[in-house]
């Protein structure tokens, strides 16, 4: 047991341990008060720094470094250059100095920019994020980096993300020290992200064009067992599951990674792992590598790891919950109630804060989960509605009613007695609700597996500072013993203002639906729908106010959003065109033609007439879809094309997968040789 896999952990990390076992000491410690300020690195301690990250990359078998780093993809990008040069004589030399350290020149030509650069200025610039560690995969050394224009503009999904966290330190560390924790001098938001993920044998997915483009199945009849007995979820892990798990933990923990759960998830081949709280910038790229790694680790178990979030029909699709809470460098929690009468209006305050935030800004939180995979999976029975709500349980809501009702006992020990007894998982989590308080925390449930959780998570900062900043302004000038009230006022008026955002029942009702219209909240079905509020005027005086995005940086990434939404649906149309033609209607025509050379038995003909109707109608949906195809791509405005494709074009998919899923239920299984989801899931 000496040689555990532990004794790997964060092997692969240059972490504080490793920076001070290479770094000269008042390097280390010079580095360290930067860091926690804030502040510039100048050459001298950043050519020390290049110089000790080297010798341990070197160490490690490494010949390449690169800066990593997240472009409006959504995925990760690196350039490898190597720790090779040559001197003035032509003789090999290593070389990695404080200036290659921290800024990088990637061709940005290809990645995407939402009109923020010309084609022809392809510069674009990384610049390394000294907040997260650097690490070594596959043998290279990898730099966290932000990526920006040649003019500065943000072309990443980090560098808003950082504003976001800067925003919201500066904001709540301020109001904590108001309220009496006189010793906070920084607030971090604190993420926790569970993944879920889909496996399949790799030979069936190869066998499925529409799976290794679109990443999702585009027709396929259930299986007649679906997840109706409940016998995966929390099941025994399979051998050979276990087995890919096992790699992948291994794989995670030399990286750092603390991940702590992984099970069966509720549908056939789903699974689920989640690892431990922590900085929301170091916990998004650690979900970016968790990411990868699970593809990866799959490939070499011969399976293939489908990250969408709804690849098979009809069963539940996959989610990324993104658990949320802000904690300060002296250990406060903010949703934590706490058992004193500071923390309770502090629980309070911030609570309040937080439901004034999300009511504010639904269409903004909506935004953030958007994407063309997560509108097949939001309010179907797995996954939270469309619509924007916040539960609370019963438990807070009725402590929270009792403030706005002015029903609280005062002690002399506390203000509102019923908070010191919130135990850590107060709620039941709902799972209908998009965001839900559990404990000391809130869930924001909507994001879908394979995004990026940066975004989400920038808003999330975004909006609560925001709240935050409004309240300041009201204390601006008060005296210590005056905040307390102003506390509870300011509780009152936020509960009874924005209460229309709370809700605790069924969220996938009708009668929800019908509600929340009474209430005037938004329902924002599809994710073009949500792109298309990016640039609400409250949004844009929200994001550029704080100064997280430019006003021409949210021009772009609108512009970038519907692109990708166009291309997911011009790739799905282009998919079911050719596998229609080239694999359906042949296996219709062989087993028709199969008909004319038996005898002409009544079922025979029956079944003869009923893949004739089929084939017919699948012809002239096929003739259709193709038309509308090709009059709405020549529509040039990126959102107007997409709309028109969410409400023309995503109809007549379905259409014809119904036709394809009807016909595949009673195909001949030695004519129609596509995998099934029996044969995937099974």
């Amino acid at each position: 047991m000496e040689k555990t896999v532990f004794k790997d952990f964060a092997s692969m990390v240059f972490s504080k341990d490793v920076m001070k076992e290479y770094l000269p000491k008042d390097v280390f410690k010079k580095f360290l008060e930067i860091k926690e300020s804030s502040g510039t690195l100048d050459k001298t301690t950043a050519d020390a720094i290049a110089h000790g990250m080297k010798e341990w990359a070197i160490s490690k078998g490494c010949t390449h470094y690169t800066h990593w780093f997240q472009p409006l993809t959504g995925s990760t990008a690196e350039k490898h250059d190597a720790f090779i040069d040559s001197d003035d004589e032509g003789k090999a030399i290593i070389r990695f100095d404080g200036k290659t350290l921290i800024k990088g020149e990637p061709d940005a030509s290809s990645f995407p920019s939402g009109g923020l650069r010309s084609t022809f200025e392809a510069r674009g610039y990384t610049y390394w994020d000294y907040t997260s560690p650097a690490f070594i995969r596959n043998g290279v050394l990898c730099i966290p980096s932000v990526f920006v224009s040649y003019y500065g503009e943000s072309l990443d999904k980090k560098g808003p993300l950082l504003k976001s966290m800067a925003l919201v330190s500066e904001k709540a560390s301020e109001l904590l020290r108001k309220i009496g924790y006189e010793d906070v001098k920084k607030v971090t938001p604190m993420v926790g992200l569970e993944q879920e993920y889909f496996l399949i044998d790799r030979p069936l997915y190869k066998e499925r064009m529409d799976l290794m483009l679109t990443g999702r199945t585009l027709f396929g009849h259930a299986a007649p067992k679906g997840q109706e007995f409940d016998d995966h979820y929390f099941g025994a892990i399979p051998t050979r599951v276990q087995a890919f798990m096992k790699e992948v933990n291994e794989e995670l923990w030399k990286l750092g990674i603390f991940v702590k759960t992984e099970h069966n998830e509720v549908a056939p081949m789903q699974f689920e792992l989640a690892p431990l709280f922590c900085d929301a910038n170091i916990a998004v790229d650690q979900n970016q590598l968790i990411m990868d790694i699970l593809k990866r680790v799959a490939h070499k178990h011969g399976y293939a790891c489908l990250l969408h979030e709804k690849p098979f029909d009809s069963i539940n699709g996959s989610g990324k919950h993104n658990n949320y809470s802000l904690v300060s460098d002296t250990g406060v929690n903010v949703f934590d109630a706490g058992k004193s009468e500071k923390d309770h209006l502090k629980f309070l305050l911030f609570t309040s804060c937080f439901v004034k935030a999300v009511d504010t800004y639904p269409e903004l939180l909506r935004l953030s989960a958007a994407n063309p995979g997560n509108d097949f999976r939001l309010g179907c029975n797995e996954a939270p509605p469309a619509i924007i709500s916040i539960f609370l349980g019963d438990y807070v809501e009725s402590i929270i009613d009792e403030v706005v009702n002015g029903k609280t006992k005062e002690t002399t020990s506390t203000t509102i007695e019923g908070l010191s007894y919130i135990p850590k998982d107060a709620t039941d989590r709902n799972r209908t609700s998009p965001v839900a308080f559990t404990g000391n925390k809130f869930e924001f449930r909507m994001l879908g597996s394979s995004v990026s959780p940066s975004f989400p998570n920038v808003v999330l900062n975004t909006i609560i500072a925001d709240s935050i900043d409004e309240f300041l302004k009201t204390i601006e000038d008060k005296k210590p013993e005056e905040i307390k009230d102003i506390i509870i006022a300011f509780v009152k008026e936020t509960f009874e203002k924005h209460s229309k955002v709370l809700f605790s029942k069924n969220g996938y009702s009708e009668e929800w639906v019908e509600e929340a219209a009474r209430r005037g909240l938004p329902n924002i079905k599809s994710s073009i729908e949500a792109i298309a509020q990016f640039d609400l005027d409250k949004n844009v005086e929200l994001l550029t106010k704080h100064k997280v995005f430019t006003k021409v940086e949210i021009d772009a990434r609108k512009e970038v959003l519907a692109e990708q939404y166009v291309s997911s649906i011009s790739l799905e149309v282009k998919s079911m065109l050719y596998m229609a033609e080239s694999y359906i209607i042949p296996f219709m025509e062989k087993e028709i033609r199969g008909y004319k050379e038996i005898s002409e038995s009544v079922f025979a003909v029956k079944r003869k007439d009923l893949l004739v109707s089929y084939l017919d109608s699948l012809a002239l949906k096929l003739d259709t879809l193709r038309a509308t195809y090709a009059s709405v791509s020549i529509i040039e405005d990126s959102v107007e094309k997409g709309l028109k494709y969410r409400s023309e074009i995503v109809p007549m998919l379905a259409d014809i997968k119904d036709i394809i899923n009807d016909y595949e239920k009673i195909a001949n299984k030695e004519i129609y040789t596509l995998p099934t989801y029996p044969e995937m899931l099974y």
